[in-house]
């Protein structure tokens, strides 16, 4: 478990790099405005209320790629359902918030998934931005 990271994956840093080529300023891994609820967002543009979750394929259990595990399988598959449940529900308590929410899939091209977070920033945003 320690040698997987929590933030900072070639992925995730592939999608940093498309948005902030798209002229748009975020922060990383910050913690999100949800009372009594520790949760974190991998973008999160306060302004604009709008937060972006990189999901991998394996703990979030992508309907593509996602995998189920051949050892201790009970322990893992009920680690996984926890994952999705939790993402559920923080998709509602920031809809609920106002906020708007982005779910990536490690295997989307970060080209196109940062052209998504534009537009739902662009959206968002009472200011103009690139």
């Amino acid at each position: 478990m320690q040698a997987n990271k929590g933030r900072d994956t070639k992925p995730e840093l592939a999608l940093r790099r498309a948005v902030h080529a798209l002229g748009l300023r975020y922060r990383v891994d910050h913690s999100l405005p949800l009372p009594g609820v520790r949760r974190r967002g991998d973008l999160v543009f306060t302004r604009a209320r709008v937060a972006v979750f990189l999901d991998s394929c394996f703990w979030h259990a992508c309907p593509e790629h996602g995998t189920r595990p051949k050892t201790n399988a009970d322990f893992w598959q009920t680690k996984i359902e926890r994952n999705i449940a939790r993402d559920t529900e923080t998709n509602r308590l920031l809809r609920e918030a106002g906020w708007t929410v982005i779910r990536v899939w490690e295997h989307q091209d970060p080209l196109t998934a940062a052209e998504q977070v534009r537009a739902a920033v662009r959206t968002s945003s009472a200011s103009p931005l690139p």
